[in-house]
């Protein structure tokens, strides 16, 4: 409750404080499809296994200008492309074949070195560039197989020309490495860092590109939780005990760096490490960091976080819920304690698996039933994927992550109405009756403004 909410009663902001639902689905598919040369092509590689509708699952997405990016790891046989997008400005159908990026060759697993594995998440920075995290291991719900140490691949988005692939050394992975999570700060496009998670041996890589070198960062705050490790999600149970996964960056502050924001999936801790202490590798390789991690705070019984995504603009963080079927929130200006849901549907909203905020200002959250897909079953007669999109601040009115209006607003606001009433009163000071009515008017008139501002 703020302190506008307090100067005019609880019962009269009762109402204010209930969140909206703002977000609408965009795009929507029953299975996954591919835009082939032909439908002879298609069919031909359905025939041949190599395309499996019901083995393809949407896990992450990315918005550069027109074109929407959705990774597709090879979990099963039948994947015919890891990564593929779409054409914003194609409205055609609500569930539109996807288009493999950059091309069919580059996702071929029949040569010795393949350019693409199984990505799961990519990242298109201001400079134009798109960075794909993959982790190369396919077949990990069927017969895993692992072509190589994960890799950074960074493509141009002006002519998607492979600009540079860097392939993790191995002494920065482990034997039960997983990258699955992937953020850039990318204020200096020549000085630009990535940061990849790795939930399956809890740790941190972070590469430079200036340097085009890589360093592992190690950490107790990577670890999972033994005591969340439970998940339920509409009736289906497991236990996981995932590392570190979710990452979001703030913007550059004023020395230059970012705040990295993160957590393991199994947990319900947030944390935070200023990248100054991740950049600089002779510290971050050392063991002199430990008091540089902070603990943020704890998020709540069954409010495990997936990916999560910081809005530079708002300040908000964004966090996926798989166990609450929701989409929550934080204003990082504010404490910790001060969170909310800005999205929750546990039929239509089941498994969120990535957020995202593009430079338009929109909010994308992919959907994908993930529990299903690898406990049970998704029925290709059901709607079984689902991109949400709203503009942010859409989004966040009426939470508490809601931008809030600073005192001068507010003064100068009140200013107004108080002199509106002042003249309205002066008009009818020639009978009571209406004299009061007019009080009640202005009483009215502020009431309404401050649940305006709030």
């Amino acid at each position: 409750m703020n302190a506008a909410c307090i100067a005019v009663g609880v019962l009269l902001c009762a109402g204010v404080a209930v969140a909206k639902d703002n977000l609408r689905v965009a795009y929507e598919w029953r299975e996954m499809d591919f835009q082939y040369d032909s439908p002879d092509q298609r069919w031909s590689a359905i025939e041949r296994g190599a395309f499996k509708p019901a083995n393809v699952i949407p896990f992450g997405l990315e918005v550069y200008r027109q074109r929407l990016f959705v990774t597709l790891p090879r979990w099963r046989n039948g994947v015919p492309a890891s990564l593929a997008y779409l054409d914003l400005n194609d409205t055609s159908s609500k569930m539109p074949a996807l288009r493999p990026f950059p091309s069919w060759v580059s996702h071929s697993l029949s040569d010795a070195d393949p350019e693409l594995v199984s990505p799961f998440r990519v990242k298109a920075d201001r400079c134009g560039r798109l960075w794909v995290l993959d982790s190369r291991i396919a077949g990990v719900l069927e017969q895993t197989k692992l072509y190589g140490p994960a890799q950074l691949l960074i493509y141009d988005l002006h002519n998607d020309d492979l600009l540079r692939r860097h392939i993790l050394p191995m002494s920065q992975t482990k034997q039960n490495s997983f990258f699955a999570n992937l953020a850039i700060e990318d204020a200096d496009c020549d000085n630009t860092y990535a940061y990849a998670a790795d939930l399956g041996s809890p740790g941190l890589v972070v590469y430079s590109w200036r340097d085009q070198e890589s360093w592992r960062v190690q950490h107790h705050f990577f670890h999972p939780d033994p005591l969340a490790g439970n998940f339920s999600i509409n009736d289906i149970e497991f236990q996981w005990d995932d590392g570190l996964y979710g990452l979001a960056l703030s913007k550059p502050q004023s020395d230059g760096y970012s705040t990295l924001y993160f957590h393991p999936l199994s947990s319900t801790m947030e944390f935070s490490v200023k990248t100054s202490v991740l950049r600089n590798k002779t510290l971050a390789t050392s063991g002199a960091i430990y008091r540089d991690f902070k603990i943020l705070g704890n998020r709540g019984v069954d409010a495990q976080a997936g990916a999560q995504f910081l809005d530079a603009e708002t300040g908000v963080l964004f966090y996926t819920l798989p166990n609450q079927n929701s989409l929550g929130c934080w204003q990082t200006s504010k404490g910790y304690n001060v969170q909310d849901r800005v999205y929750s549907n546990n039929n239509s909203f089941v498994f969120p698996s990535d957020v995202k905020v593009d430079d338009e200002r929109r909010l994308w959250v992919l959907v994908n039933q993930m529990q299903n897909f690898i406990y049970d079953e998704l029925y290709p007669g059901s709607i079984n994927f689902r991109i949400y999109m709203a503009n942010v601040n859409d989004a966040l009115e009426h939470t508490a992550c809601e931008a809030t209006k600073s005192l001068p607003d507010l003064v100068g606001k009140l200013g107004e109405v108080l002199r509106t009433n002042i003249k309205l009163k002066t008009a009818t000071d020639e009978g009571s009756k209406s004299a009061a009515a007019a009080l009640t008017l202005s009483l009215g008139a502020l009431l309404l403004t401050l649940s305006s501002l709030l």
